[in-house]
């Protein structure tokens, strides 16, 4: 029996399954990200998870041959690492767990555990992959830092056009027009205020505003195509860079790529990438990506993960119905 956690900046999801792929108990709780509200925190959240799914399946933590815990933020400070590491053991009782970054558990899922590489787009950006022994992350950085092609990135890149646009510098397109509809602002300079005091630059605020370039670029805004086409660019590039550390498939065969975060559920910005992937080039001029859709969810990723750090087979099916025990709290 495996138990999966995927934790995020707004939800959490707990799993227990079974070594057969069947689904035994599942929890949906509040978010679990460090950085945002305390190891303290977080570890209530994990002993709230764990113990609920053990007990509306009738079992104990004995009965856990492997856990994964894949938490947002780890691996990004050594001082908070040493902490969100300890978390689990006093709930499970033992040592027999693995704590990551919850990107593990989106490339685990997405990919059903297989070698491949999964581009994450949603509020930040980041691209991991494995092949065998081989692994490597890029991004992630933050969005002080990087997360290139995110939706924070897009909506800075948007609200920057829209302020060369009201001050002249740039000439009034779609995009314009749009920001200021989905902002309600009664002026052009209102924009500040709301974003930086009503907002409080809010990462996921601002992010929201990517939505409003898409929409400009399927419209025909040129200038919103422009900063989508840069988005697209700067994750193949992370996709480019994780492929030349773990390798190319050895039988010659193009690596699987699989999407996973909300600027990829725009239907335009999708076909945009696909299509850049798909002129990639190996070194027999043959294309050297497939884009795959994701074979499960991220809270059977974390199980699937937690599987392979068992050293156990992964199952080839999994029961994905929802089971008889489902335990919410989020509200």
């Amino acid at each position: 029996m495996f138990l999966g956690l995927d934790g995020g900046g707004t939800k959490t999801a707990v799993v227990l399954a079974g070594g057969d792929g069947r689904v035994l108990a599942r929890w949906r709780g509040p978010a679990c990200s460090w950085l945002d509200v305390g190891v303290a925190a977080v570890a209530d959240v994990v002993g709230s998870g764990t113990r609920a799914v053990l007990a509306a399946a009738g079992r104990s933590a004995d009965d856990v041959t492997h856990a994964f815990l894949g938490l947002p933020g780890h691996g990004e400070s050594a001082g908070a690492d040493v902490l969100l590491d300890a978390i689990p053991e006093p709930v499970l009782g033992h040592r027999r767990y693995t704590v990551g970054n919850d990107m593990l558990a989106g490339w685990a899922g997405s990919l059903g555990g297989h070698d491949g590489i999964n581009v994450i787009a949603g509020t930040g950006s980041m691209a991991y992959g494995e092949r065998g022994s081989r692994t490597h992350r890029v991004g992630g950085w933050s969005e002080l830092i990087g997360d290139e092609g995110s939706a924070h990135w897009i909506a800075r890149r948007g609200l920057n056009a829209f302020s060369r646009m009201a001050d002249g510098r740039l000439p009034r397109s779609a995009l314009y027009d749009l920001l200021r509809e989905r902002t309600g602002i009664a002026a052009d300079l209102d924009l500040v205020g709301l974003v930086m005091h009503d907002w409080q630059a809010g990462r996921t605020e601002v992010a929201a505003l990517s939505r409003v370039v898409t929409a400009a670029a399927g419209a025909g805004d040129p200038v919103a195509a422009s900063i989508l086409d840069d988005a697209v660019e700067e994750l193949v590039q992370q996709v480019r860079v994780v492929a030349h550390r773990i390798g190319d498939d050895g039988d010659g065969r193009p690596t699987a790529v699989s999407s996973s975060g909300g600027v990829f559920s725009d239907a335009g910005f999708r076909s945009r990438f696909a299509a850049r992937l798909a002129a990639e080039r190996g070194a027999d001029t043959g294309r050297r990506f497939t884009l795959v859709e994701s074979v499960l969810p991220p809270d059977l990723g974390a199980v699937v993960y937690a599987v392979r750090r068992a050293g156990e087979p992964v199952p080839e099916t999994w029961d994905t119905a929802e089971p008889a025990a489902v335990v919410d709290v989020t509200g």
